[in-house]
């Protein structure tokens, strides 16, 4: 079983939910409204959802979401929000890439909260292809990372510790294993007199590879971020935000000819 079906859990989700700032997501909020060129009632995909950060203030906006977590606790608290709220929300618990997902197409899709770390490359492949499958010709797709290969290498340290979440304590023990590509890392979080330990594993991927791969799918990207902003993605930035559309297979080779 892969770390992060129990990752989120206790106090590594306390401590990430708490670290979230409303504003930086009202302003990723935006973000996507704009890059994923939305209309009025599209049919949007989160993927790795957590607790709706982003699904619920964009059902409020009027876009019809479909949200995806493995995190039993996320989506129930997720579903209770949809809920109350009346919100066009349909929560899916499970692994987005073994689950049947509705017979729908999707105007666009996203995957955000540096989620898009969790699989080695073959996995990677997978992972896209069927978002790729999901939205319509000409949709797009915005993934967030800040594992790329042109993030972490100029920043890399195998040790850190940082607060998150008011009175909760990050320590962080990194490993690279350069064969692998992959960061293994032993994380413990801290508050008072309690401890949790966990063991990841994020693997890193070129801006390159990275594009190469979705290519591959049918997945292009188109612009690159490095933040909000809308500054283009550069070496040692410390996360990025691509920005993909779906493009039919040949369309443009055929033009040329």
């Amino acid at each position: 079983m892969a770390w992060y079906h129990t990752f989120f859990e206790g106090l590594p989700q306390t401590a990430w939910k708490e670290n979230q700032s409303e504003e930086y997501t009202d302003w990723e909020v935006d973000f996507l409204v704009d890059v994923l060129e939305l209309k009025m009632e599209d049919k949007v995909l989160d993927v790795m959802a957590g607790y709706g950060r982003h699904a619920l203030p964009l059902a409020e906006r009027g876009y019809k979401l479909t949200a995806i977590d493995i995190s039993a606790e996320y989506c129930e608290e997720l579903q209770s929000a949809v809920k109350a709220k009346n919100l066009s929300v349909e929560v899916l618990q499970g692994e987005f890439g073994e689950m049947k997902l509705p017979q729908t197409t999707y105007a666009a899709a996203y995957c955000l909260g540096n989620s898009f770390s969790f699989f080695p490359r073959e996995e990677m492949k997978r992972f896209l292809q069927k978002i790729a499958d999901q939205i319509q010709l000409g949709g797009h797709f915005v993934a967030h990372t800040q594992l790329l290969a042109e993030s972490v290498f100029p920043n890399f340290q195998e040790r850190s510790w940082m607060p998150v979440g008011g009175d909760i304590t990050y320590l962080a023990q990194n490993e690279f294993d350069v064969v692998q590509g992959v960061i293994r890392a032993e994380l413990t979080y801290a508050r008072g007199s309690e401890r949790v330990t966990r063991t990841i594993e994020q693997h890193v991927f070129t801006l390159a590879e990275l594009s190469a791969i979705m290519k591959e799918t049918g997945l292009t990207v188109t612009e690159t971020f490095g933040s909000l902003d809308g500054e283009p993605f550069a070496l040692g930035d410390e996360q990025a935000y691509l920005l993909v559309v779906k493009k039919e297979e040949g369309r443009e080779e055929s033009r040329k000819g």
